[in-house]
């Protein structure tokens, strides 16, 4: 977690003081669910609530003999409460704690992304409407084809983004999941209640079999997940990066009083958020793969798959975070210039309206064929002359279609009609 692309509340998740809190609500639970089967005594249950402490210092120095995280944890733990902290960890094993906290972590991490999404889909669909009839060039391959509007352009991501916002619920639905099953998950020396109750009291649900361990694919999916949302922002980042370069100019980062581009050229103002984005984009998606590889561990457990975890968990969440509120910001303030989107979509004398007069063609009569070879003709003069499409397609001879049709083929409306068609699909609304 690097401080300069973080922000404090997901970062708090990840601090060791957040981490030893939840590992001691999980011990704290359990002991009352042992001791309402009367395993333990209920006095002992309260001590371990009212006495339990703990000091990250000191577990780190107990570590550093121990070599043992969790069993530091227990002393230190210990050393607060007493005589009644022998009842702690009773028939628990590491995995119970570690995997359980892990899934609090997540769970917590993925309400935050949530929340972030929500702020970003509010700034797409706000701006798409803003734009919503405002025309501008859609291009295939980098190169113009046919006319859209900008708000549909944001309507694509917006949808997009909708899409990414379920994929997560459903992520946090599987990763959810809590393991209190003792050594090789066979319940053999903790009661299957224990599990259910300390699933209730951290907001998850019991792990069906988790042999020593949660399954790693509930985390594999997960990382994937966030792996799309990443690819999902990129793929926006891009779309705005390509808006703003010189030659284009249709959409721009907002640059703010006092802002520098470059150090050299002061003239400069740079796709710099949209940039760091696409990096922040790589970042995440770094996690998938090694989540993949987590999959497969050793019987019943490993513990290859700690290491990763113990940095993919805090980075990709913390990273996604700070880069969905990024990127909600750039939505929020993004300067949008229509003059020049009309003045692009009259750059190359009117081709963008071919099919059109492809199809006008065919409805008169010519094959396809025919059709596509005349207007082609056309078309290349105007990419080698600079000359004007429909003057073009007025002066060929071939062109079987009156002028004043010609030119209604030119009309722009023709390719915006159904846009509260698709408005209607990607917002629900009327």
């Amino acid at each position: 977690m690097i401080p300069r692309y973080s922000r404090p509340e997901m970062t708090a998740l990840w601090e060791p003081e957040a981490k030893f809190r939840i590992w001691f609500e999980i011990e704290a639970h359990a002991c009352d669910a042992m001791a309402e089967l009367g395993i333990i005594p209920k006095e002992a249950a309260k001590a371990i609530w009212d006495k339990g402490a703990f000091e990250v210092e000191r577990i780190d120095e107990i570590e550093r003999e121990t070599k043992h995280d969790v069993i530091a944890f227990l002393t230190n733990v210990a050393e607060h409460v007493g005589e009644p902290a022998r009842f702690l960890h009773q028939g628990m094993t590491s995995s119970d704690v570690l995997d359980t906290c892990l899934a609090v972590q997540l769970t917590r991490a993925t309400d935050t992304l949530l929340a972030d999404l929500d702020r970003l889909l509010e700034a797409l669909k706000k701006r798409a409407y803003e734009f919503k009839h405002t025309v501008c060039l859609g291009r295939s391959h980098g190169i113009h084809a046919e006319p859209i509007t900008f708000g549909l352009k944001l309507a694509s991501h917006y949808a997009a983004f909708a899409r990414n916002r379920a994929r997560l619920e459903q992520a946090r639905s599987e990763i959810a999941t809590c393991a209190i099953s003792g050594a090789v998950g066979t319940f053999a020396n903790i009661d299957p209640f224990v599990e259910e109750y300390v699933a209730q009291k951290m907001g998850l649900a019991p792990e069906p079999v988790s042999t020593q361990v949660i399954p790693r694919d509930r985390h594999a999916a997960f990382f994937a997940t966030l792996g799309v949302i990443a690819s999902s922002m990129e793929n926006l980042a891009v779309e705005i990066r390509h808006l703003q370069r010189t030659e284009v100019r249709e959409a721009e980062e907002f640059f703010s009083p006092g802002q520098k581009g470059s150090s050299a050229m002061p003239h400069k103002r740079n796709p710099v958020l949209t940039e760091n984005l696409t990096g922040l984009a790589r970042m995440v998606r770094s996690a998938v793969t090694p989540a993949m590889e987590n999959v497969a561990l050793w019987h019943e457990r490993d513990i290859s798959h700690s290491s990763v975890e113990r940095m993919i968990g805090p980075d990709a969440t913390v990273t996604l975070d700070f880069a969905l509120n990024r990127m909600a910001g750039v939505i929020e303030k993004l300067l949008v210039y229509p003059e020049n989107m009309q003045r692009n979509l009259d750059q190359l004398g009117g081709l963008v309206n071919s099919q059109r007069v492809l199809l006008g063609l065919t409805q008169a009569g010519l094959s396809r064929e025919d059709a596509y070879a005349l207007v082609q003709r056309n078309a290349m003069k105007v990419w080698e002359e600079q000359a004007d499409f429909l003057e073009l397609l007025k002066a060929d001879p071939e062109v079987s279609i009156p002028d004043a049709d010609l030119e209604a083929l030119f009309d722009p409306s023709h390719h915006t009609k159904h846009v509260d068609t698709i408005f209607r699909r990607v917002f629900g609304e009327t």
